[in-house]
């Protein structure tokens, strides 16, 4: 490896045809850092890197991947915290004329690495460019995706992937809808699968649903939808995203065909909704407040949002 520029909670090594960054591992770590451990992401990859100041005294060098280049930052679609972001360096301020350096470097590799964004001629080196708009989406994956066999745990359920062909959901019967009980244990085969949409558990909404390639009806619902786990404050960032990416990665892998990964504005349908899908909602809602997975203000806030759609 050549020059190696440590960080807080990361190290940056630069290769001829890569930067490697090793995450380091504690309590203090976050924990998608933990899950992580090392990426390797061609030069290829990257449409960018700057740096900036950053909160309390530090810098922030950041590497700025290419739509379409990273199937976690592909379904992580933009919801991933700053803290979280796998591709920022924090440095302390009096380093900062190092990472001036490691950021010039580092630019001048993809500057003349064949197939790189600055090599395409895309212009993405401006100061203060933090996006990677204007730049070509890659056409494949070009980071290694989380290793599988992947699984986590659900509000409503139990996620597993084999790590190639299959992924399960087996409902729990403390949590699960009536809809998903009727509809029983679920087992998808990749090849009929066209995508993967991820909520943060984060929110009171977040879940995880598969898309299916038939593009038949599906529930508005997330707990309503037997293709579909949702979270409840279950199923932490650092395991049901590095399991969406797993599974997004192996469904591009069988079918090379650019496939979007949408989420959803609200996760719910025009006009008004069926009242016993609302009640059946609040229900659900209920459980999580009782279970002390919902605050007080956000159980009420959300139960006035779902009966105004009536």
């Amino acid at each position: 490896m050549g020059d190696v520029l440590a960080g807080i909670h990361a190290t940056w090594g630069l290769e001829s045809d890569a930067l490697v960054i090793r995450f380091d591992r504690g309590i203090r770590t976050p924990k998608l850092f933990g899950a992580l451990r090392e990426r390797r992401v061609p030069h290829e990859a990257l449409a960018s890197v700057t740096l900036t100041p950053g909160k309390r005294g530090t810098v922030v060098l950041h590497a700025v991947p290419r739509p379409g280049a990273d199937p976690l930052m592909e379904a992580a679609a933009g919801q991933l915290k700053e803290g979280s972001d796998p591709y920022r360096l924090v440095l302390p301020a009096e380093r900062e004329t190092l990472a001036e350096h490691y950021r010039d470097e580092l630019r001048a590799l993809l500057a003349s690495h064949a197939g790189a964004a600055g090599a395409a001629g895309y212009g993405a080196y401006e100061p203060g460019d933090a996006d990677a708009g204007g730049v070509a989406p890659a056409d494949r994956f070009l980071v290694a995706p989380p290793p599988g066999p992947q699984s986590f745990k659900a509000y409503d359920g139990k996620a597993s992937f084999d790590g190639t062909s299959e992924v399960a959901f087996r409902w729990s019967w403390t949590g699960a809808s009536s809809e998903k009980w009727k509809a029983g244990d679920q087992v998808f085969s990749v090849r009929d699968l066209c995508g993967v949409e991820w909520r943060s558990p984060d929110g009171v909404d977040g879940y995880l649903r598969l898309v299916p390639r038939d593009g038949g009806p599906r529930a508005v619902q997330p707990d309503q939808d037997p293709a579909c786990v949702v979270f409840g404050r279950y199923g932490p960032v650092y395991e049901s995203l590095t399991f969406a990416a797993a599974v997004l990665a192996a469904i591009r892998g069988k079918d090379r065909a650019p496939v979007p990964v949408a989420v959803p504005a609200g996760g719910r349908g025009s006009g008004h909704r069926d009242p016993g899908a609302v009640a059946e909602r609040i229900r659900h809602l209920g459980e999580l407040h009782q279970a002390g997975l919902v605050t007080d203000a956000e159980f009420s806030a959300k139960k006035a949002e779902l009966l105004a759609e009536l």
